[in-house]
């Protein structure tokens, strides 16, 4: 392992070589209906389909791609039902331990081993989670391995519940984001995340694969007198999300306003970005705060330099009903609720330039920011055919992951959306065959591509987040 690592990112399809990620662990398997929507789920999910049926093919799949070595020729022992799935489990000895597809646990687990970050941090969670001081007695006796185990899922060795899970913790994107060689922390708008945001934190600052990072990671603080603002103000608050945010180019800076990230929040970006010369350019994307968008990566996200998934209902197009007339088409589209685009200029921010859809400003991405020269396409959730285009949506067509520029990893409940991928020229294939031919060797990550990996997703998508969401990129391949 090695004692530190780079970090970069400066697209968001650039060859994947490192990434964060956490299996899913016990806490999903709490989550009960009365406190789905609290813990941010519309949903209870099946825990062990998702271990053995669905997640398991995203771990394989990116070991192939990012780290081959770990997962190459020894397939049939990860898969043998004696290892009780133990290659997954970050507290198990025979835990697959890449430092390329990184598990945020295990590194958990790494920073607890200082005695001194442990007391801190047993006081930390015992403090925001309400624990007694029996409790904070008992927690600061466990191994590191347990410990880290049970701040994610907040059961004891004992399995006892001692507190709330953090189910959402499989969602690295929003724990922070890499921009360039910095990494900006996430300040999570809804209480069931705050552990979490605790947990990278100390991650981030205190492990020892980041030491040569620890000046370049960035926190927003709180406006003056936020505190004092009522909860009808929460806009004038700062919390953000990394599935907020979108590195499309090293010069160029995505950001989200919606749900979970605040205006306020967007505006200390866009100026701390501009005064430390991060970026030159920094668009804001306002969509409206509803449950169906979440996060700009739910409306759209990037497979090639000329090529972005989206939702049409934010394109210049039309959603197409079956049997609506044209009139009843145009009335669709103005009964919408609007988009806001404004892209500001380090140059000259008091000028900013105004995109009348979002499909406008993906192609002046394309076209400006990548130098793309041909036509660039935008495929559309569900083909743009309603109702398909936002059931597909909501079962996280735009928010693919690209593991190299034009192979991504998607949902295969996603019908329309894969056939508007084939009418675009790309390839399919389930991740299982792909993953047995890449074992068998008649497959080679390097060849693959313009291709959609379909990943199975029957549970997954209960949980309202694709691989996109499901990833936190340290390093990508500069395009």
């Amino acid at each position: 392992m090695n004692s530190t690592l780079q970090v970069s990112v400066t697209s968001e399809v650039g060859t994947l070589k490192r990434l964060l990620v956490h299996s899913p662990d016990s806490g999903l398997g709490k989550v009960v209906p009365s406190k789905a929507q609290d813990w941010l789920f519309e949903d209870i999910v099946h825990l062990e389909t998702i271990r053995r049926n669905e997640y398991d093919y995203y771990t394989k799949i990116l070991l192939y791609f990012l780290d081959p070595e770990k997962i190459k020729g020894k397939l049939a022992g990860i898969d043998a039902p004696e290892n009780k799935r133990a290659f997954y489990k970050p507290e198990h000895d025979n835990f697959y331990k890449s430092d390329k597809v990184i598990e945020l646990q295990w590194l958990l687990a790494d920073i607890l081993e200082d005695a001194s970050i442990k007391t801190e941090l047993v006081a930390s969670v015992c403090a925001i989670e309400g624990c007694t001081y029996e409790t904070h007695k008992v927690l600061c006796n466990y191994s590191s391995k347990e410990l880290s185990k049970t701040f994610v899922s907040g059961t004891s060795s004992e399995k006892e519940l001692l507190f709330a899970p953090i189910p959402n913790f499989i969602f690295t994107r929003d724990i922070g984001i890499t921009i360039n060689n910095y990494v900006l922390l996430n300040k999570p708008a809804k209480k069931a995340r705050t552990r979490e945001a605790l947990l990278a934190k100390y991650i981030f600052f205190n492990h020892p694969l980041f030491a040569a990072y620890k000046n370049n990671i960035i926190e927003l603080s709180d406006s003056q007198h936020s505190f004092l603002l009522p909860k009808e103000d929460d806009d004038k608050k700062v919390t953000l999300e990394g599935g907020d945010i979108m590195v499309v180019s090293d010069k160029h800076l995505l950001v989200g306003v919606s749900e979970r990230t605040t205006l306020e929040a967007a505006v200390k970006i866009t100026t701390t970005m501009f005064e430390m010369g991060i970026v030159e350019k920094v668009t804001i994307v306002k969509i409206p705060k509803k449950r169906d968008y979440m996060h700009i990566d739910t409306v759209f996200t990037q497979v090639k330099r000329d090529v972005w998934v989206m939702l049409g209902n934010f394109s210049r197009k039309a959603v197409l009903h079956e049997d609506a007339n044209a009139i009843e088409r145009l009335l669709e589209v103005k009964k919408e609720e609007k988009i806001k685009i404004m892209q500001f200029h380090k140059a000259n921010p008091e000028t900013p330039v105004n995109f009348d859809s979002l499909e406008d400003l993906l192609i002046d991405i394309s076209k400006t920011d990548l130098q793309c020269t041909g036509e660039v396409k935008i495929i559309f959730s569900g083909n743009n055919e309603f109702p398909y285009s936002v059931r597909e949506q909501w079962t996280d067509s735009c928010n693919v992951l690209a593991l190299k520029e034009g192979v991504v990893l998607g949902y295969d409940r996603n019908d329309k959306t894969t056939e508007a991928f084939i009418a675009n020229g790309f390839k399919v294939v389930h991740v299982k065959e792909l993953i047995a031919a890449l074992e068998a060797g008649t497959a080679n990550v390097e060849t693959i591509t313009d291709t959609l990996i379909l990943m199975p997703s029957a549970e997954l998508s209960r949980a309202r987040g694709g691989f996109h969401c499901m990833s936190m990129p340290l390093l990508r391949e500069g395009l």
